[in-house]
């Protein structure tokens, strides 16, 4: 997973590379193909960030039940072998959340941090959730920022190609 991930980074790196040569070689040339090429590739990229954003926030309960079953596969694990790699999973969730287990407080033999703050510390299952609801949102912010600055991308590079083309019908 965290592969496909790294190549999907690459893939979208090398893509931006390919965009930001059409409107760097476009703007230096005075081309308006690779300008037009540029806004091109800038509409398809907003339209690809708009349609993440929609789907972000219809699948986020899924999401919430899918990080609920990873922690409740880690500690149906532990409950079963309590010592091992799970042992660290479960205590890392449990650092990371700054919660103990699925239920109540008074559960044995889960190793919960120590300065755990109690009024937390009844359900991981509700701080995923917390954690996800309130992440989501900032990566919404960071979402509609990045779209705004592709939208001044387009605004400008159709600027800049019809300055071009107004220019030329001058000469």
């Amino acid at each position: 997973l965290i592969s496909t991930g790294l190549y999907v980074l690459v893939g979208a790196g090398a893509i931006m590379s390919a965009v930001g040569f059409f409107g760097c070689c476009g703007a230096a040339r005075e081309s308006q193909c690779l300008i037009g090429t540029f806004f091109a590739c800038l509409l398809v990229i907003f339209a690809g960030e708009v349609t993440a954003g929609v789907f972000a926030f219809i699948g986020k309960k899924v999401a919430i039940q899918e990080a609920q079953k990873i922690y409740e596969d880690a500690y149906e694990d532990y409950m079963k072998n309590p010592v091992g790699k799970v042992n660290s999973t479960i205590y890392r969730y449990h650092v990371a959340l700054q919660c103990c287990g699925k239920g109540n407080v008074e559960q044995t033999g889960l190793p919960c941090p120590e300065n755990i703050q109690l009024p937390k510390a009844s359900n991981c299952l509700v701080e995923i959730q917390n954690v996800i609801d309130t992440h989501l949102h900032l990566v919404g912010i960071v979402g509609i920022a990045i779209a705004s600055i592709t939208i001044f991308g387009m605004i400008f590079s159709m600027v800049l190609c019809c300055t071009i083309r107004n220019i030329r019908e001058m000469i």
